[in-house]
């Protein structure tokens, strides 16, 4: 530690970080544009600027950047010396001088950090009299809109987008005062990163285009603490809500998982929540039509329908912890079914023993980032976890950080580290089915089936054991030599895997080659990629078995009647075996959003979103987080475990014997009583009560205000239905008010509605929320894991059965491949994702699709298992011949189990 004098006082900090951190960090206020705690520093805007004196005899000192200046014992600096005042003043002027002063038509108007670094240097006059640079602005695509004349060129966009996030379309061009950040043409953004550039930009050059289709001003949005539910992640958001409707999705900070920043999926898929078509009403289905019909008339109707036969319940990965646990209860541990595929319940429980019992440490994203070798065996982060795969991208800059660390240049210094370590980088290898957007900085793929892929990390494994190579797997014993040596050199090696490709060998080779580095010494980490947001939380609920038992007790007609918790069972399951499961039984469905499913209900009742309601989720490392209710209570946005236990208090004439835990859910009264029940009968869920305050929780005897202090039109919202103010409602469930009144200082860390600090208006203003810029969140960030490794474990390897690939004539294997914008339900709902949603296809190899005289683009008709898809053709090299990736998931795509084999022909249509 050293001691540093700033305005005469003296300070203990780190030495060696930026002097512009430490400042940060101790509370005092430094206006900067180009700097930012991920990216560090390149001293291109000036703005910075503190002066520095020799010693205390020096009265003169002389202007440094803060941001580009390390920190040394005894130094001392002056903040708020008159000079460095004028310096910043002088600095934004020049900034502004070709700036429009737009403010009250931009749509960053409000939380702008330029608006706050204006106030902060006192600059409050323009002297710039001349003609303005202009600029043409391009047509981003459907999620940023450009507005390049609002542009300080501080450079953060390009380093983000280039250096951070790996984009390649997207540059600055020109020198001196003619720059310009953007595209070489019109066209969207291809980063699935690009949403970032919104919250990256310190000025409105960037901003959410789907927000300005319904814009508010940030002190007009409600907003609460959220988790993001459009995969396995589990990132922090804050969701901004008006009148009704949800307006954006903004980061919400979180040290160990996504730090800065979020995924193009997770900013812009949120917008399913307030489509036209969702189900706001009970829907009873006669004669095949379905009518709105009043909610005790519905709960009356649940009666009925199950009021003989036996009922059985269908949870959802999709769905709140608490929500599935409701729907177990009620009907019964030996009646509840996972709701996902027999063989995705299979691999989801090999998962939860691994993580369980395998001693091996689960990745989070930060330790990735870290880490100093990665292999990526069987999975396509860039589609299944897209969050992961920009901590990864991290991961290669580890070799330049220990190459100038020797050299003496502090991390701190993004240029100096860049340019100086430009040529290192660190060990990156690839092995999955089809091409990935991390196949440009890895340092070597490998393109093959499932049980090549296994064979590959099997024999890795062997090889840094000091055994021999498989003899499946000779011909790529080079590249599994090189891998094999480059991880064993490593000191963090990190192996991330999933279950995209329903492998149970990928999973147990990637284990294996874990305990293998972990044996010779390597602090060798785990990660697993799980389908959806709650996987791991159904996995960890369990069940009498998948989707499949389910219907096969449907069909037999030994169960006569099916709850189904917001789940498409016909994304999961062969659409005929559904359809003759559910053409027998009674149906009823609780979901917000219409579905094949939802089309074969009896009975449909309507249930809220992570939005509309309070719950828990389980991500891939076992981290448990709370999401609250943002949007003020609506019809028929009813919690589902709310939902539920109405239906066992309309249950209270039927046999109880048929529901066992009816009675526990018509006690539930609040959130509270569910969780106190779930940690009862759960143990593992005991850390859930630790993540988050309770609802009974007061900070100077007031709850969270989930408006802002500033918040306008308060007493006309309302104004169409009465003119005076209508009470606010009442959160039973939450710390929360749905109010502007209540605590508007700093809550706990798993409270934060939203980042506004005095002075500091934008996102920059979570400074004011870390226990030092860059680290963690006072108090610590939120979620806890649920799971613990037992790391002196001493597991033994597993088995792998493994099959060499024949090619078959005349027919193809076909593999699962996912798109990052479409694959997954929830955000596939939202119109801007929809937009940008590729029409399912095919992918083959260029020999093999010469061999069919197919071009890209050219139709196709591919036939499995008795049923035929007509796709277009996309042509990859690197595809093995003999095989084709068949896309998933997207809209119009019937379920296919896979891997599959399969005939291909050309279609003339």
């Amino acid at each position: 530690m050293a001691v540093i004098y700033i305005n005469n006082d003296p300070y203990e900090v780190q030495e060696g970080r930026s002097l512009l951190e430490v400042c940060l960090s101790l509370g005092f206020d430094i206006p900067y544009f180009c700097w930012h705690p991920a990216m560090h520093s390149v001293g291109a805007c000036r703005q910075c600027a503190v002066k520095q004196f020799k010693d205390k005899d020096d009265k003169h000192g002389f202007i440094v950047m803060s941001c580009v200046t390390g920190t040394e014992d005894g130094m001392r600096i002056s903040i708020d010396d008159p000079e460095v005042i004028e310096f910043r003043r002088g600095i934004i002027e020049l900034l502004m001088t070709n700036h429009p002063h737009d403010c009250p038509v931009c749509d960053e108007g409000g939380e702008c950090h330029l608006q706050d670094m204006t106030v902060m240097t006192g600059h409050v006059e323009r002297h710039f009299r001349f003609k303005k640079r202009t600029y043409r602005n391009q047509n981003l695509g459907p999620f940023i809109n450009h507005e390049l004349n609002r542009c300080i060129q501080c450079y953060r966009c390009v380093r983000f987008y280039k250096d951070y996030a790996g984009g390649r379309d997207f540059d600055v061009f020109g020198i001196h005062n003619r720059i310009y950040f953007g595209r070489d043409k019109d066209g969207k953004l291809e980063s699935e990163f690009s949403g970032n550039l919104v919250e990256v930009c310190p000025t409105g050059v960037f901003t959410d285009t789907t927000q300005y289709r319904h814009y508010t001003r940030k002190w007009d949005l409600q907003t609460a603490p959220s988790v993001c539910v459009h995969c396995s992640v589990g990132c922090d958001i804050i969701p901004g809500e008006r009148y009704g409707t949800l307006r954006r999705i903004r980061n919400r900070y979180n040290h160990h998982v996504n730090g800065y920043f979020l995924c193009d999926r997770g900013r812009y898929g949120y917008e399913f929540i307030n489509r036209e078509d969702r189900i706001r009403s009970p829907l009873l289905v006669n004669n095949g039509k379905a009518a709105p019909i009043p909610e005790e008339a519905a709960y009356s109707q649940v009666s009925v329908l199950l009021s003989t036969g036996k009922t059985i319940g269908i949870g959802s990965p999709r769905a709140s912890l608490e929500s599935n646990f409701a729907l177990k209860r009620l009907v019964g541990n030996d009646n509840f079914y996972a709701g996902i595929s027999s063989s995705e319940f299979e691999l989801t429980t090999l998962v939860i023993e691994i993580i369980k019992n395998s001693g091996l440490q689960i990745a989070t994203l930060r330790e990735m980032s870290e880490s100093d070798a990665a292999l990526i065996i069987g999975e396509d982060v860039s589609n299944t976890a897209p969050m992961m795969a920009l901590a990864l991208r991290q991961s290669i800059h580890q070799k330049r950080y220990e190459y100038t660390d020797k050299l003496g240049v502090p991390r701190w210094n993004a240029l100096a580290v860049k340019q100086a370590g430009e040529f290192d980088q660190g060990p990156f290898y690839l092995a999955t089915a089809g091409n990935t957007r991390l196949d440009g900085i890895a340092t070597a793929a490998f393109k093959g089936t499932p049980d090549e892929i296994a064979s590959l990390g099997s024999t890795t494994a062997k090889l840094i054991d000091g055994g021999g190579e498989s003899e499946k797997i000779k011909k790529h014993h080079e590249f599994a030599s090189k891998m094999a040596k480059d991880l064993e050199n490593a000191a963090r090696p990190v192996i991330v895997t999933g279950i995209s490709q329903g492998s149970a060998e990928i999973l147990k080779a990637a284990v294996n080659l874990a305990l293998t580095l972990k044996s010779k010494g390597a602090g060798a980490k785990l990660a697993i990629v799980l389908p959806e947001c709650n996987s791991l939380g159904l996995g960890l609920l369990g069940g009498k078995g998948g989707l499949d038992d389910a219907l096969n007790l449907l069909r037999s007609g030994e169960a006569q009647n099916v709850l189904i918790l917001e789940n498409d069972i016909f994304r999961r399951i062969p659409t005929d075996v559904a359809e003759e499961a559910l053409s027998g039984a009674k149906v009823v469905v609780l979901d917000h959003s219409p579905t094949a499913t939802t089309d074969k209900a009896d009975l449909v009742l309507p249930v809220g979103t992570y939005a509309d309601c309070d719950g828990t989720l389980v991500n891939y490392e076992s981290r448990t987080q709370r999401f609250f209710q943002v949007m003020s209570p609506s019809p028929g946005a009813v919690e589902p475990w709310r939902r539920l236990a109405a239906i066992a208090e309309a249950l209270n004439t039927y046999d109880a014997n048929s529901f066992p835990g009816r009675d526990s859910l018509t006690q539930w009264t609040n959130f509270d009583d569910v969780l106190a029940t779930l940690v009862e009968e759960y143990p593992v869920f005991r850390p859930i009560l630790d993540i988050a305050p309770p609802a009974a929780y007061r900070i100077a005897g007031m709850k969270v205000a989930r408006q802002t202090h500033r918040y306008s039109g308060r007493t006309s919202i309302a104004a169409n239905l009465n003119i005076h103010e209508q009470q606010p409602p009442e959160d039973v469930d939450a710390p929360f008010n749905f109010s502007m009144e209540g605590y508007h200082g700093e809550p706990p860390s798993s409270l934060i509605p939203r980042y506004w600090a005095p002075r500091w208006n934008s996102v920059q203003s979570l400074n004011k929320f870390q226990a030092e810029v860059g680290g963690k969140l006072i108090g610590g960030d939120p979620g806890r894991r649920l799971l613990k490794p037992k790391l002196n474990a001493g597991m033994q390897r597993y088995e792998i059965e493994l099959k060499s690939f024949e090619p078959k004539e005349g027919a193809w294997f076909i593999m699962p491949i996912y798109e990052v914008f479409g694959s997954e339900e929830l955000s596939a709902k939202s119109p801007p994702i929809l937009s940008v949603t590729p029409k399912p296809y095919l992918v083959l190899s260029a020999k093999d699709a010469e061999s069919l005289e197919l071009e890209n683009d050219s139709p196709l008709v591919l036939k499995i298992d008795g049923s035929e898809y007509n796709l277009k053709t996309k042509i990859e090299l690197g595809v093995t011949d003999g095989t084709a990736l068949l896309s998933v998931g997207l809209p119009g795509m019937k379920y296919v189990n896979l891997p599959s084999w399969g005939k291909i022909e050309k279609s003339f249509f």
